[in-house]
């Protein structure tokens, strides 16, 4: 590995660039490092951000695509602090992870402290044998110690692609699941699979018992904790309903981290992935309306042009 000289260099230093500043000192620090540095940009950046991305798309391909490239050393993660972890977990031994800003959080992630779930299994515990009858599945954006308490349990760490066999997955061999910390994705598969809806609860890490009877608890097979992602919450079913009325022939494409009832008048639902391959595969003139994050929206609107 070659060597890197380092200094470091005060914030008030860039607090006074301008963008076109930033980016050409970016530019300029980038050929400098060369082959040393890969530079990941999550699909949810800025496009001041992307533009410098040696790669792009969601957090677990990133993380793949990442220690798949060995070759440098240096993994410079523009995302949020779960996304470095996964990218850290995955990295071969000489490569190094870097987050930009320690203080980016993602607010779905930070909706289950580790304590918070510890509680839980323990409240759980009090009526239930647990390691028996109750499957711990955590969403893979969330923290790293998190995945490490489904791995203790013998539990399992899912994607919005693939949650649907981890739940079945999950069924063959307990009789409940708590899953987190998104309600909502959780909630949008189980009615997918039909599921009633006595059969699922929401688990509440401020109330006692999840602010459920035990009653409930004994005879749920899905427990959703009480968490969600600020941004998807945003879309409601008046939206839909409005560009469905306003546009004839749109098509209404969303995230499975939204609402149900958004969900439900959606015509189709998928990962970020997915929303991004159906839209650029999709005829030309076709109209869509994309419930996700809006970095990402405004970048398919430039770049698929024709619709």
């Amino acid at each position: 590995m070659n060597s890197v000289a380092t200094r470091e260099i005060p914030i008030s230093a860039y607090e006074g660039c301008s963008e076109d500043e930033l980016s050409h000192r970016i530019t300029v620090a980038k050929k400098a490092l060369g082959e040393q540095v890969l530079l990941l940009g999550h699909n949810y950046q800025r496009d001041d951000v992307i533009v410098h991305a040696d790669l792009r798309g969601d957090s677990l391909l990133l993380s793949k695509l990442a220690a798949e490239r060995s070759s440098h050393p240096y993994v410079v993660f523009c995302g949020v602090h779960f996304m470095a972890e996964t990218a850290d977990i995955l990295s071969r031994s000489n490569q190094t992870v870097i987050l930009p800003d320690l203080a980016a959080g993602c607010s779905m992630a930070d909706m289950a402290a580790i304590e918070q779930v510890d509680q839980c299994w323990e409240e759980l515990g009090r009526m239930l044998l647990v390691e028996e009858s109750v499957m711990p599945a955590v969403y893979v954006n969330s923290a790293a110690i998190l995945k490490a308490f489904c791995g203790e349990h013998g539990g399992i760490t899912c994607t919005s692609s693939n949650a649907r066999v981890v739940m079945e997955w999950c069924w063959q061999r307990r009789e409940k699941i708590l899953f987190f910390p998104d309600e909502h994705l959780g909630r949008n598969l189980a009615n997918t699979m039909g599921m009633p809806r006595d059969q699922m609860i929401v688990w509440d890490p401020y109330q006692p018992y999840g602010g459920n009877t035990k009653d409930a608890i004994r005879k749920a097979r899905l427990i959703l904790w009480k968490g969600h992602c600020s941004v998807h919450q945003m879309f409601q079913p008046t939206h839909v309903e409005y560009f469905k009325k306003t546009y004839p022939g749109i098509q209404i494409i969303v995230h499975p981290e939204c609402h149900e009832d958004v969900v439900n008048l959606s015509d189709l639902v998928g990962s970020t992935e997915f929303i991004i391959r159906t839209v650029k595969n999709s005829p030309s003139g076709t109209i869509w309306g994309v419930g996700t994050e809006l970095n990402l929206v405004n970048r398919l609107k430039q770049e698929e042009v024709d619709k």
